[in-house]
């Protein structure tokens, strides 16, 4: 059986899903405006071996809005976008990212699950294919529900900003 995996690449701010070698689907994101980094605080996006440790949103509406994790009841649209002008929205789904390397980016100043990094939608007129998050990896909403869909807990995802990492 061939393993699906994910591989996020800050130089080209893009993410792509494999099924072993081949490409699945290949998507545009935004990483960390601060560039890659680990520690926590930074604002920037950790690089390494990660795996997605949990799904949030499954079965919620395109556009639910997201604080600490749990929906607001709320779904994005302009008055809201109005109204809270300099939010950082996390939309639609989440797949909340773990570590996998100790001292790099699991376990103390650097553990991504502890610094909440996400994979996360984002307001459909956010710029991608640029870095403009605190941290973590924005998508489109529709290209994250289709990814969520076929990305099981467990998940191995590869951040990179050059070169390539054995998955975990």
């Amino acid at each position: 059986m061939t393993k699906r995996h994910i591989r996020i690449d800050i130089a080209t701010q893009t993410l792509t899903l494999f099924e072993g070698e081949r490409i699945l689907v290949r998507y545009l994101v935004s990483t960390g405006l601060n560039g890659a980094g680990e520690l926590n605080g930074s604002g920037c996006t950790p690089r390494g071996r990660h795996r997605v440790r949990l799904r949030i949103g499954a079965g919620c509406p395109v556009g639910t809005v997201f604080r600490a994790r749990r929906p607001t009841g709320e779904v994005y649209g302009p008055e809201l976008a109005a109204a809270y002008t300099d939010r950082d929205w996390v939309l639609t789904r989440i797949l909340w990212l773990t570590g996998c390397e100790p001292g790099r980016n699991r376990g103390g100043p650097v553990d991504t699950l502890r610094r909440f990094i996400y994979i996360h939608g984002c307001a459909d007129t956010a710029p991608l294919g640029e870095p403009r998050s605190h941290g973590c990896i924005r998508m489109r909403n529709a290209d994250l529900v289709g990814l969520f869909d076929l990305t099981p807990v467990g998940t191995p995802v590869e951040i990179r900003d050059r070169g390539s990492l054995p998955l975990c």
